[in-house]
C-alpha cells in the first residue's frame, strides 16, 4: 500500500509542475482605444504611471514609442508600446525563461496576465483625465 502512496504522491505533483508550466497564445493589445482627450505626452505620462503601479519600468525610445520591461523572479518580458493620443498598443518584443515559441506563437501563460494587467492599469490611468 505504501508504494502505492508513493506513486500517487508523484503523479499528483507531477500534475502540479505540467499545469503551472502551461503555454498559451501571446496576448497582445492593438489599438486600444482612448477615450479621453489628452495629448500624446499625457498618454506617455499614463503609460509610466500604469507601468511603474504593476512593476513594469517603462522607457520612452521615441515620441510615440515606449518600451516596457518586467523582472519577475528568473523571467523577464520586453514589450513595445507605440502610443498617439488616439489609442496604444503593447507588443510582445522578447523574454527570458518564458518558453516563448515563435513558430507557434506560445508563451508562458503568466505573461499573458502580466500584459492584461498592465492594460488595465494603463486604460485606468487614462480614463483619470475624463474626470
Amino acid at each position: 500500500m505504501n508504494k502505492f502512496v508513493k506513486y500517487g504522491v508523484a503523479a499528483l505533483l507531477g500534475l502540479f509542475v505540467l499545469t503551472g508550466c502551461r503555454t498559451a497564445a501571446v496576448y497582445n493589445v492593438e489599438n486600444d482605444p482612448i477615450e479621453a482627450k489628452v495629448s500624446s505626452d499625457k498618454v506617455y505620462k499614463a503609460i509610466k504611471t500604469a507601468g511603474y503601479s504593476k512593476g513594469w519600468i517603462i522607457t520612452k525610445v521615441k515620441p510615440g514609442l515606449a518600451m516596457g520591461k518586467l523582472n519577475v523572479r528568473k523571467h523577464q518580458a520586453i514589450v513595445e508600446i507605440p502610443y498617439t493620443s488616439r489609442n496604444f498598443s503593447i507588443k510582445y518584443k522578447n523574454s527570458v525563461n518564458l518558453k516563448h515559441n515563435p513558430e507557434t506563437g506560445t508563451i508562458h501563460n503568466n505573461y499573458n496576465g502580466w500584459v492584461q494587467n498592465l492594460e488595465n492599469a494603463i486604460n485606468f490611468e487614462l480614463s483619470r483625465f475624463n474626470q
